[in-house]
Protein backbone atom coordinates (compact mmCIF):
# COMPACT_ATOMS: atom_id res chain seq x y z
CA UNK A 1 0.00 0.00 0.00
CA UNK A 2 1.13 3.65 -0.88
CA UNK A 3 1.26 4.80 2.76
CA UNK A 4 3.41 2.44 3.98
CA UNK A 5 5.38 3.03 1.85
CA UNK A 6 5.36 6.64 2.28
CA UNK A 7 5.38 6.26 6.37
CA UNK A 8 8.36 3.75 5.64
CA UNK A 9 10.18 6.53 3.73
CA UNK A 10 9.32 9.20 6.57
CA UNK A 11 10.68 6.88 9.13
CA UNK A 12 14.16 6.78 6.86
CA UNK A 13 13.96 10.55 6.68
CA UNK A 14 13.57 10.59 10.39
CA UNK A 15 16.86 8.19 11.08
CA UNK A 16 18.88 9.96 8.77
CA UNK A 17 17.88 13.09 10.65
CA UNK A 18 19.01 11.32 14.00
CA UNK A 19 22.48 10.62 12.12
CA UNK A 20 22.93 14.27 11.54
CA UNK A 21 22.20 14.74 14.71
CA UNK A 22 24.36 12.35 16.05
CA UNK A 23 27.82 13.27 13.96
CA UNK A 24 27.11 17.28 13.43
CA UNK A 25 24.96 18.88 16.43
CA UNK A 26 25.02 16.72 19.38
CA UNK A 27 28.77 16.68 19.56
CA UNK A 28 29.12 20.15 19.95
CA UNK A 29 26.99 19.76 23.51
CA UNK A 30 29.58 17.69 24.79
CA UNK A 31 30.71 19.48 28.36
CA UNK A 32 27.47 19.64 29.86
CA UNK A 33 25.44 17.44 32.36
CA UNK A 34 24.31 14.58 31.17
CA UNK A 35 20.80 14.54 32.01
CA UNK A 36 20.76 18.27 31.72
CA UNK A 37 21.02 17.69 28.37
CA UNK A 38 18.68 15.37 27.76
CA UNK A 39 16.33 18.11 29.55
CA UNK A 40 17.11 20.64 27.49
CA UNK A 41 17.16 18.45 23.79
CA UNK A 42 13.08 18.12 25.10
CA UNK A 43 12.49 21.47 27.16
CA UNK A 44 13.31 23.34 24.10
CA UNK A 45 11.48 21.98 21.18
CA UNK A 46 8.35 21.56 24.00
CA UNK A 47 8.65 25.23 24.42
CA UNK A 48 8.40 25.97 20.40
CA UNK A 49 5.39 23.37 19.89
CA UNK A 50 3.40 25.70 22.18
CA UNK A 51 1.89 28.50 19.74
CA UNK A 52 1.10 25.71 17.35
CA UNK A 53 0.02 22.83 19.16
CA UNK A 54 -1.68 23.99 22.53
CA UNK A 55 -4.43 22.62 21.17
CA UNK A 56 -3.37 19.26 21.69
CA UNK A 57 -4.05 19.50 25.31
CA UNK A 58 -7.37 19.26 24.77
CA UNK A 59 -6.73 15.48 23.07
CA UNK A 60 -4.42 14.49 25.82
CA UNK A 61 -6.96 15.15 28.39
CA UNK A 62 -8.79 12.54 26.76
CA UNK A 63 -6.70 9.71 27.27
CA UNK A 64 -7.44 6.63 29.12
CA UNK A 65 -5.74 5.43 32.36
CA UNK A 66 -3.68 2.96 30.07
CA UNK A 67 -2.91 5.61 27.10
CA UNK A 68 -1.67 7.84 29.72
CA UNK A 69 0.68 4.31 31.64
CA UNK A 70 1.72 4.29 27.34
CA UNK A 71 2.77 7.83 27.46
CA UNK A 72 4.84 7.44 30.45
CA UNK A 73 6.71 4.53 29.00
CA UNK A 74 7.25 5.81 25.53
CA UNK A 75 8.46 8.88 27.56
CA UNK A 76 10.84 7.14 30.26
CA UNK A 77 11.86 4.69 27.65
CA UNK A 78 12.48 6.50 24.53
CA UNK A 79 12.72 10.02 25.57
CA UNK A 80 14.88 10.18 28.92
CA UNK A 81 16.95 6.89 29.44
CA UNK A 82 17.35 6.10 25.99
CA UNK A 83 18.78 9.99 25.25
CA UNK A 84 20.60 9.87 28.07
CA UNK A 85 22.18 6.23 27.41
CA UNK A 86 23.18 7.27 24.39
CA UNK A 87 24.73 10.79 24.82
CA UNK A 88 26.22 9.77 27.84
CA UNK A 89 28.10 6.64 25.76
CA UNK A 90 29.11 9.42 23.32
CA UNK A 91 30.59 11.81 25.74
CA UNK A 92 32.28 8.91 27.91
CA UNK A 93 34.32 8.38 24.17
CA UNK A 94 34.35 12.05 23.47
CA UNK A 95 32.77 11.14 20.42
CA UNK A 96 35.58 8.51 19.35
CA UNK A 97 35.05 4.80 18.70
CA UNK A 98 31.95 5.92 17.46
CA UNK A 99 31.67 2.64 15.50
CA UNK A 100 31.06 0.50 18.41
CA UNK A 101 28.18 3.05 20.12
CA UNK A 102 26.52 3.16 16.76
CA UNK A 103 26.26 -0.41 16.09
CA UNK A 104 25.48 -1.72 19.22
CA UNK A 105 22.77 0.90 19.50
CA UNK A 106 21.32 -0.03 16.63
CA UNK A 107 20.88 -3.89 18.26
CA UNK A 108 17.29 -2.42 18.89
CA UNK A 109 15.56 -3.75 16.14
CA UNK A 110 16.60 -6.86 18.21
CA UNK A 111 14.29 -5.97 21.66
CA UNK A 112 11.75 -3.86 19.37
CA UNK A 113 10.88 -7.35 17.18
CA UNK A 114 10.85 -9.08 20.46
CA UNK A 115 8.40 -7.15 21.87
CA UNK A 116 6.25 -6.61 18.70
CA UNK A 117 5.61 -10.14 18.19
CA UNK A 118 4.98 -10.62 22.32
CA UNK A 119 2.90 -7.25 22.63
CA UNK A 120 1.64 -6.26 19.65
CA UNK A 121 1.14 -9.60 18.14
CA UNK A 122 2.97 -8.90 15.02
CA UNK A 123 3.32 -12.27 13.06
CA UNK A 124 7.08 -11.88 11.45
CA UNK A 125 7.59 -13.55 8.02
CA UNK A 126 10.45 -15.46 7.09
CA UNK A 127 11.29 -13.04 4.08
CA UNK A 128 11.24 -10.09 7.11
CA UNK A 129 13.70 -11.67 9.20
CA UNK A 130 15.70 -12.37 6.47
CA UNK A 131 16.03 -8.80 5.58
CA UNK A 132 16.73 -8.06 9.01
CA UNK A 133 19.49 -10.20 9.39
CA UNK A 134 20.47 -8.61 5.84
CA UNK A 135 19.92 -5.37 7.38
CA UNK A 136 22.02 -6.22 10.60
CA UNK A 137 24.95 -7.47 8.46
CA UNK A 138 25.23 -4.61 6.44
CA UNK A 139 25.33 -2.64 9.45
CA UNK A 140 27.95 -4.86 10.77
CA UNK A 141 29.97 -4.25 7.90
CA UNK A 142 29.79 -0.43 7.48
CA UNK A 143 30.26 -0.07 11.58
CA UNK A 144 33.95 -2.84 11.20
CA UNK A 145 34.17 -4.21 8.51
CA UNK A 146 35.59 -7.78 8.51
CA UNK A 147 36.99 -7.43 11.73
CA UNK A 148 35.41 -7.87 14.75
CA UNK A 149 34.86 -5.36 17.99
CA UNK A 150 37.60 -4.05 19.67
CA UNK A 151 36.63 -3.37 23.20
CA UNK A 152 39.99 -3.50 24.84
CA UNK A 153 40.06 0.89 24.55
CA UNK A 154 40.55 0.76 27.76
CA UNK A 155 37.67 1.30 31.15
CA UNK A 156 35.49 4.30 29.24
CA UNK A 157 35.23 2.45 25.78
CA UNK A 158 33.24 -0.34 27.90
CA UNK A 159 31.17 1.51 29.76
CA UNK A 160 29.86 3.03 26.62
CA UNK A 161 29.78 0.24 25.30
CA UNK A 162 27.34 -0.78 27.55
CA UNK A 163 25.15 2.43 27.63
CA UNK A 164 24.96 2.08 23.95
CA UNK A 165 22.84 -1.44 24.63
CA UNK A 166 21.18 0.41 27.56
CA UNK A 167 20.21 2.65 24.78
CA UNK A 168 19.29 -0.34 22.31
CA UNK A 169 17.11 -1.42 24.55
CA UNK A 170 15.17 1.52 25.53
CA UNK A 171 14.74 3.20 21.81
CA UNK A 172 13.50 -0.18 20.84
CA UNK A 173 11.08 -0.87 23.57
CA UNK A 174 9.87 2.90 22.69
CA UNK A 175 9.07 1.94 19.05
CA UNK A 176 6.63 -0.36 20.44
CA UNK A 177 5.03 1.61 22.64
CA UNK A 178 4.87 4.66 20.33
CA UNK A 179 2.93 2.02 17.95
CA UNK A 180 0.59 1.63 20.56
CA UNK A 181 0.40 5.27 21.83
CA UNK A 182 -0.76 6.35 18.11
CA UNK A 183 -3.90 3.78 19.40
CA UNK A 184 -4.91 6.65 21.25
CA UNK A 185 -3.24 9.63 19.56
CA UNK A 186 -2.29 11.11 16.13
CA UNK A 187 0.70 11.35 15.39
CA UNK A 188 1.20 15.22 16.00
CA UNK A 189 -0.62 15.02 19.87
CA UNK A 190 1.79 11.82 20.48
CA UNK A 191 4.75 13.79 19.45
CA UNK A 192 3.38 17.21 21.74
CA UNK A 193 2.98 14.68 24.24
CA UNK A 194 5.95 12.85 24.51
CA UNK A 195 7.84 15.95 24.13
CA UNK A 196 6.39 17.21 27.31
CA UNK A 197 6.13 14.36 29.65
CA UNK A 198 9.79 13.93 28.80
CA UNK A 199 10.71 17.08 30.09
CA UNK A 200 8.66 16.71 32.99
CA UNK A 201 10.21 13.17 33.65
CA UNK A 202 13.74 14.94 33.00
CA UNK A 203 12.83 17.82 35.22
CA UNK A 204 12.24 15.61 38.21
CA UNK A 205 15.33 13.63 37.93
CA UNK A 206 17.32 17.09 37.82
CA UNK A 207 15.44 17.94 40.86
CA UNK A 208 16.15 14.79 43.04
CA UNK A 209 19.44 13.83 41.81
CA UNK A 210 20.74 17.36 42.96
CA UNK A 211 22.15 18.19 39.64
CA UNK A 212 20.43 21.18 39.05
CA UNK A 213 19.89 23.45 35.91
CA UNK A 214 22.92 24.97 34.88
CA UNK A 215 22.12 27.61 31.88
CA UNK A 216 25.10 29.52 32.73
CA UNK A 217 27.48 26.92 31.32
CA UNK A 218 25.75 26.78 28.35
CA UNK A 219 27.92 28.88 25.74
CA UNK A 220 26.00 30.81 23.09
CA UNK A 221 27.05 28.39 20.40
CA UNK A 222 25.55 25.91 22.20
CA UNK A 223 22.50 27.36 22.81
CA UNK A 224 22.37 28.01 18.87
CA UNK A 225 22.75 24.39 18.36
CA UNK A 226 20.14 23.39 20.67
CA UNK A 227 17.78 25.21 18.88
CA UNK A 228 18.88 23.54 15.50
CA UNK A 229 18.50 20.65 17.86
CA UNK A 230 15.39 21.28 18.62
CA UNK A 231 13.70 22.43 15.06
CA UNK A 232 14.90 19.64 13.30
CA UNK A 233 16.61 16.49 14.28
CA UNK A 234 14.80 16.81 17.62
CA UNK A 235 11.05 17.50 16.81
CA UNK A 236 10.92 17.70 13.64
CA UNK A 237 12.41 14.19 13.16
CA UNK A 238 10.30 12.82 15.43
CA UNK A 239 7.17 14.30 13.60
CA UNK A 240 8.46 12.74 10.57
CA UNK A 241 8.80 9.31 12.79
CA UNK A 242 5.40 9.34 14.62
CA UNK A 243 3.95 9.78 11.10
CA UNK A 244 5.72 7.06 9.46
CA UNK A 245 4.46 5.10 12.68
CA UNK A 246 1.43 5.42 11.86
CA UNK A 247 1.21 3.17 8.64
CA UNK A 248 3.98 0.66 9.22
CA UNK A 249 4.38 -2.02 11.66
CA UNK A 250 6.88 -1.14 14.49
CA UNK A 251 9.24 -4.03 13.59
CA UNK A 252 9.43 -2.71 9.65
CA UNK A 253 10.26 0.70 11.23
CA UNK A 254 13.12 -0.75 13.37
CA UNK A 255 15.00 -2.15 9.90
CA UNK A 256 14.06 1.43 8.24
CA UNK A 257 15.58 3.16 11.22
CA UNK A 258 18.88 1.56 10.15
CA UNK A 259 19.57 4.67 8.26
CA UNK A 260 20.77 6.15 11.16
CA UNK A 261 24.52 4.16 10.92
CA UNK A 262 24.21 4.84 7.15
CA UNK A 263 23.68 8.81 7.33
CA UNK A 264 26.52 8.99 10.43
CA UNK A 265 28.56 7.45 8.15
CA UNK A 266 28.58 9.48 4.97
CA UNK A 267 28.33 12.47 7.37
CA UNK A 268 31.78 11.41 9.44
CA UNK A 269 33.13 11.13 5.63
CA UNK A 270 31.70 14.48 4.66
CA UNK A 271 32.73 16.61 7.79
CA UNK A 272 35.87 14.93 9.45
CA UNK A 273 36.93 13.34 6.45
CA UNK A 274 36.52 9.73 7.98
CA UNK A 275 37.15 7.37 4.74
CA UNK A 276 35.36 3.86 4.33
CA UNK A 277 36.73 1.13 3.69
CA UNK A 278 35.74 -1.52 1.03
CA UNK A 279 33.98 -3.38 3.40
CA UNK A 280 32.42 -0.61 4.51
CA UNK A 281 30.81 0.18 1.33
CA UNK A 282 30.00 -2.89 1.15
CA UNK A 283 27.91 -2.58 4.49
CA UNK A 284 26.82 0.47 3.47
CA UNK A 285 25.00 -1.39 0.27
CA UNK A 286 23.40 -4.19 1.97
CA UNK A 287 21.92 -1.77 4.51
CA UNK A 288 20.45 0.14 1.72
CA UNK A 289 19.11 -2.76 -0.29
CA UNK A 290 17.45 -4.23 2.79
CA UNK A 291 16.12 -1.30 4.06
CA UNK A 292 14.76 -0.51 0.22
CA UNK A 293 13.24 -4.03 0.18
CA UNK A 294 11.68 -3.88 3.67
CA UNK A 295 9.97 -0.58 2.80
CA UNK A 296 8.53 -2.03 -0.88
CA UNK A 297 7.58 -5.63 0.88
CA UNK A 298 5.68 -2.73 3.60
CA UNK A 299 2.62 -4.37 2.15
CA UNK A 300 2.71 -7.52 2.49
CA UNK A 301 3.25 -7.44 6.27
Amino acid sequence: MKLKLVGAIFICVAAMLWGLDGVVLTPRLHGLPVSFTVFILHFFPFLIMQPFLFRRYQKCRRLSWHGFGILLLVSITGGFLGTYAIVKALFLVNFNNLSVVVLLQKLQPLFAILLASLILKEKLSRNFIFLAGAALAGAYLLTFGFKTPDLAGGQALPQAAFWALIAAGCFGSATVFGKMLLRELDFKTATFARYGMTSLVTFLFLLISGTGFPFGSITIFQWAIALTIGLTTGSGAIFLYYYGLQHVEASISTICELCLPLSAFILDWIVNETVLDPAQWAGAGLLLLAITMVSLSAKDH
